[in-house]
């Protein structure tokens, strides 16, 4: 590819289209220099294709080579196939487990012509931009494995901490209309430790995936949860309507996880279902510390776990003293 380019760069110095070709493609060299993700990029990288040619479906995935599992970056106009009649694709390899794979389709045998005419240029253009792409798709590789919990796929509590004092932060300030107001949730599965005791920690990962599933099908876009430690879940509802709502999310996700069956045997189909507990305090209503909030949380899981299992119990201040917390 390094030669075509540098023919490219010859004939452009004889031929004023060629020239346009080899500015087109550092016009894109410089918008995605500048992007400050890969998210960003992958949407230049689409208005780039649509305004030069005007390609509508376009998709920008990751894939992950260990895991098999791919992530759609950006999707765009109607689905097609790799190996499609007007389909086109490059493979960005970033020489670790993570490869991006952009592809385009043509709506019609004219516009694929088109294309086709210049996919020579199309090509350069790819080559030049890959090592920014690179740099976008380890950035973000680096960051979620940073801040995922490498079992759950949640946010681990360190992302979390640092994401609300941000909020917080920025809610605090002389430009903000009104505080941050948070929900949070401090939950715990019950006599989780009995788990691991009776099978192993395979079965318990298990147990703590599908809570995590849970989780996020009953909160919101804006809400946030992460993996604390063992058995532990922190829910951040910062959605308004989420907070108002807490309670109710939180019996919600009690109920619909006491229905979860963990196959613990595949020959024997023998199933464990298992309940949990949560503990709720609220920002800035229970107090203005950020670790006050998240004790008091810990503390009323621990209340509820008094009580029995699937559990709520509430942060009040006049009943804090009298908490048993062994």
């Amino acid at each position: 590819m390094k030669n075509e380019m540098l023919e490219l760069i010859k004939l452009a110095m004889k031929d004023s289209t060629k020239m346009n070709a080899l500015e087109n493609i550092y016009v894109l060299y410089d918008q995605l220099q500048y992007s400050e993700n890969i998210d960003e990029m992958s949407n230049r990288l689409y208005s780039w294709l649509y305004e030069k040619y005007k390609v509508d479906n376009i998709s920008f995935s990751l894939f992950d080579m260990e895991k098999n599992i791919t992530t759609n970056i950006l999707k765009a106009g109607k689905d097609f196939f790799l190996d499609g009649e007007f389909s086109f694709y490059f493979i960005i390899n970033t020489h670790t487990e993570i490869n991006a794979v952009i592809s385009f389709s043509a709506l019609n045998q004219e516009q694929y012509d088109n294309i086709n005419s210049d996919y020579s240029y199309i090509e350069a253009a790819f080559f030049q931009i890959s090592p920014i792409l690179q740099n976008g798709i380890m950035k973000k590789h680096h960051i979620e494995t940073s801040s995922i919990d490498s079992v759950t796929n949640v946010y681990n509590r360190k992302y979390l901490i640092e994401h609300i004092n941000k909020m917080i932060t920025l809610s605090s300030s002389k430009d903000s209309i009104q505080q941050q107001e948070i929900a949070f949730l401090m939950v715990g599965i019950d006599r989780f430790k009995a788990v691991v005791d009776e099978f192993d920690y395979d079965i318990g990962d298990k147990v703590l995936v599908e809570l995590a599933k849970v989780i996020h099908a009953e909160i919101k876009d804006f809400d946030i949860v992460a993996r604390l430690t063992g058995d532990e879940f922190l829910i951040a509802l910062t959605n308004k309507q989420s907070v108002d709502l807490a309670q109710e999310i939180a019996s919600t996700i009690i109920d619909k996880f006491s229905q979860i069956e963990v196959i613990v045997n595949e020959k024997t189909y023998q199933i464990l279902k298992k309940t949990i507990c949560i503990g709720i305090s609220y920002y800035p209503d229970d107090s203005n510390d950020i670790n006050q909030v998240l004790k008091n949380a810990d503390n009323f899981l621990n209340e509820a776990k008094n009580k029995g299992r699937s559990k709520i119990a509430i942060f009040k201040e006049d009943e804090e003293s009298s908490i048993d917390l062994f």
